[in-house]
């Protein structure tokens, strides 16, 4: 490659490597660059005779590059990014754009931002979404960060994605700062979401139906052609129709013990400071939090008794039950992921585009699906929409659902059948559903031993009140709280 590279590439593991040829292939020169030799040598080699170049420093991959220079970064979150934007400063100049396309927290993404821009070097953080597959056939691009950025790299950003039916493109421009991190924090949240209520709706199809992996095989290739299209699902339908060298399922045979990088935890605990009841995303990860403890699970076993589960009832009639309840169940995932983000823009003065953001996801990305177009629609209709659960069809689709729905968390819980999501989505259904919760006991609990007061039905709002419960506490109350 003789002239000079559109874009330059510091990680060349499997996603920036597979970015790299997928840039290319859509017109735009690469250089890449790794601090792993070997990664170099198969680089270059993979990359023979196209318009990519192998460098072996930071330098001369800066050297290499048209300005103003674009740096996409693939290196792991943390430290790695730090010490690599360290290392490349003394290189660039202002107008230079350095792009994060790790799984950084968007919290660092601000910090970083705010380091950098005393030299006018632009930053953008974007989340990427799609795997290695994606990131080669067209990934889901979140970018946030500087806005003056957004034009220098939109070109190469928007050719590379993913592009629904119409061709539009599942890339666009979030937000200033940490905006596109943390989209990209909450994408991952309601993937562990989507991912632990298809691993209950297998649980109960085999603990409780007794159905082998070939039939819950047909049992998700119908669900992929319905409502439930989606990513998860498909690969959930091959998963269970892949079998080992004996020709024995090969699921059967993974241990039961599940991993977790930090994203869904990190949805789950900035849920908690910005007071959003994101209830089933986080009980996707103490879920995975519990199936790590896998000799602990099996010593317990051995101790622990609970009914020992067996269906009697209509088979069939009980699955349609169970796609009812997994999609009711994911409506509400979805719906405390958008409260999240809407809470998230009211506190970090983001103007989201919540159907924008909603088509972001609709191709490339792991959570991918037709449920996702609904959600665009919903915003579309009602930019100012609160929750997903007030949309005309997500309303007419979770109440034609109650009844499976109930059944099925009833019936798995009377037989033992352990379903965390399943559970916290309806108990989210019925309490956001309430005009009355026993919140009232609680806060006449906190200010009989804190003090800590109460509001009243019969005042206006914001009048807070104490009383002396016992006659020996004091008139003296404590300052009141509101998350």
């Amino acid at each position: 490659m003789e002239a000079k590279a559109d874009i330059g590439i510091i990680g060349l593991g499997v996603m920036g490597r597979n970015l790299a040829l997928n840039i290319e292939r859509n017109r735009f020169s690469v250089v890449g660059f790794d601090i792993d030799e070997a990664k170099r040598n198969s680089f270059a080699t993979d990359t023979a005779g196209k318009h990519v170049a192998t460098v072996a420093s930071l330098s001369a991959l800066v050297a290499l590059l048209e300005s103003p220079k674009r740096i996409l970064m693939m290196v792991p979150a943390g430290k790695a990014v730090d010490a690599l934007i360290k290392d490349l400063k003394p290189y660039l100049s202002a107008e230079d754009i350095l792009i994060d396309g790790g799984n950084s927290h968007f919290s660092d993404t601000e910090r970083r931002i705010q380091s950098i821009e005393p030299d006018g070097i632009l930053y953008i953080g974007t989340g990427i979404s799609g795997g290695e597959e994606g990131a080669l056939l067209g990934p889901s691009i979140m970018p946030g960060g500087n806005p003056k950025a957004w034009p220098l790299v939109k070109p190469i950003f928007q050719a590379i994605a993913a592009k629904v039916a119409d061709g539009t493109p599942c890339c666009d421009w979030v937000g200033e700062n940490g905006a596109g991190h943390f989209v990209k924090m909450v994408h991952n949240g309601i993937e562990y979401g989507d991912m632990q209520l298809i691993c209950e709706a297998y649980q109960i199809m085999k603990e409780l139906l007794g159905m082998s992996a070939d039939e819950m095989h047909e049992v998700f290739k119908k669900w992929n052609t319905g409502d439930l299209n989606s990513y998860l699902i498909e690969i959930t339908r091959d998963i269970l129709a892949y079998k080992d060298a004996d020709g024995r399922p090969l699921v059967d045979r993974i241990l039961d013990s599940a991993g977790q990088k930090g994203t869904g935890k990190w949805t789950s605990v900035t849920s908690l400071d910005l007071g959003i009841p994101l209830t089933l995303i986080s009980e996707a990860v103490y879920a995975r939090c519990l199936s790590a403890i896998k000799e602990e699970r099996v010593e317990a076993s051995k101790i622990l008794r609970g009914p020992q589960g067996k269906f009697t009832g209509d088979k069939q009639a009980f699955l349609v039950d169970l796609e009812k309840a997994l999609y009711a169940s994911k409506i509400v995932s979805y719906a405390q992921g958008f409260t999240l983000l809407r809470a998230a823009a009211a506190e970090f003065k983001w103007n989201l585009n919540y159907g924008g953001i909603a088509l972001l996801w609709r191709g490339g990305c792991i959570i991918r699906s037709v449920f996702l177009g609904k959600i665009k629609e919903a915003f579309d209709k009602n930019p100012k929409l609160s929750n997903l659960l007030l949309d005309p069809f997500f309303k007419e689709k979770i109440e034609s659902s109650q009844g499976g729905w109930r059944r099925v968390i009833a019936t798995a819980v009377m037989n033992g059948v352990w379903v965390p999501a399943f559970s916290t989505a309806l108990n989210y259904f019925d309490g956001y559903r309430n005009s009355r919760l026993p919140a009232n006991l609680l806060q006449a609990q906190r200010d009989y031993f804190g003090a800590h007061q109460y509001e009243r039905v019969d005042r206006p709002r914001g009048e807070f009140f104490h009383t002396n419960w016992t006659g020996r506490g004091g008139e003296t109350a404590s300052s009141a709280y509101v998350v």
